[in-house]
């Protein structure tokens, strides 16, 4: 096997989930219906909390820039994978998979940050709600998500760089549907111990540090509600971050697996699935998660389409009717 010396003009080829014929009908609709709920689910939430002054608050300014950023997150992996499968080609240029990567690199470590504020944010409204519109103020916040955006661009950059520095061999075959980092450092030719050390040096510190914050805040949350003398306040706040803990679980243990597992273990098909899961599948759920019994939500989907308006003239008419 030797070194691609024109790595520059070399393509990848994404082999994806199977390459069965008949199967690739069944996967081009399972994965054309995931993204339009993922993209129509998280526009509903973008639109719910912009439209609504009741919901201009810290917790649903972080709900609508996760939605914003899964849905920046699909967008740069599934509409490939769907063009793959329609054209029957697997093939991804050099300048394309590093595209791909520092993308994927990008809106996985905002979607990180952004659990982490909300889990703070939640933290907060519990354990010390007299000060909570003192500490969440408007300023901290945008200045949280501008923090975030910074380190995660820098973050991704720094990544493509180091990538754009290797060489790759002859053998240019991807065991996924896109192009990820740890993916990439496998294909290539180069010592790649000193890369892989920093790829499991920046998943620990930009992965794990949030990771210890989310637990901390939800470690003081249930010692905090445990001590609540009211079972009704008790049920409320537990459903209220449950939902959040669900998706935290399921983003972190797909993605850190992924990726610190890579070194360990070579199974193509749980990584792909296990990369598929946080990419595409929890971006999907978070809509669900976040508003299924949400009230203000659902009131400010209502008040958005007009159908708050049309209810109330119903229930008018009927009234008037008896």
């Amino acid at each position: 096997m030797g070194s691609g010396n024109d790595t520059a003009n070399a393509e990848f080829l994404l082999l994806g989930f199977s390459e069965e014929p008949a199967l690739q009908p069944l996967i081009f609709g399972l994965f054309l219906s995931m993204y339009l709920i993922t993209v129509s689910g998280n526009l509903l939430i973008i639109l719910a909390v912009s439209s609504d002054s009741h919901l201009h608050t810290p917790m649903y300014f972080f709900l609508s820039n996760l939605s914003f950023v899964d849905i920046c997150f699909t967008s740069t992996t599934v509409p490939k994978m769907l063009w793959n499968i329609q054209t029957q080609s697997k093939a991804i240029t050099y300048e394309g998979c590093i595209t791909q990567m520092y993308f994927i690199a990008l809106f996985a470590l905002l979607d990180d940050f952004l659990l982490t504020m909300m889990a703070y944010d939640r933290f907060v409204a519990i354990c010390h709600p007299l000060h909570y519109t003192v500490i969440m103020n408007p300023p901290l916040c945008a200045l949280l998500v501008l923090v975030s955006w910074i380190i995660s661009v820098l973050n991704s950059l720094l990544q493509s760089l180091m990538v754009l520095r290797l060489s790759f061999c002859t053998d240019l075959e991807i065991p996924h549907s896109f192009c990820e980092l740890n993916q990439m450092i496998q294909l290539t030719c180069s010592d790649s111990f000193f890369k892989n050390m920093v790829m499991y040096f920046g998943v620990g510190l930009l992965g794990g540090g949030p990771l210890v914050g989310i637990i901390y805040s939800y470690f003081k949350i249930v010692s905090s509600v445990c001590r609540m003398s009211s079972s009704q306040g008790r049920y409320k706040a537990f459903s209220t971050c449950a939902s959040h803990l669900s998706v935290v679980c399921l983003f972190y243990c797909t993605g850190l697996g992924v990726y610190l597992s890579s070194g360990v273990t070579h199974s193509s098909q749980s990584s792909a699935v296990a990369s598929v899961m946080y990419t595409v599948v929890t971006p999907m759920l978070n809509p669900f998660i976040y508003s299924l019994r949400n009230k203000a939500i659902e009131g400010a989907l209502n008040r958005f389409f007009g159908m708050g308006g049309i209810k109330g003239t119903i229930i008018l008419r009927v009234k008037q009717c008896s």
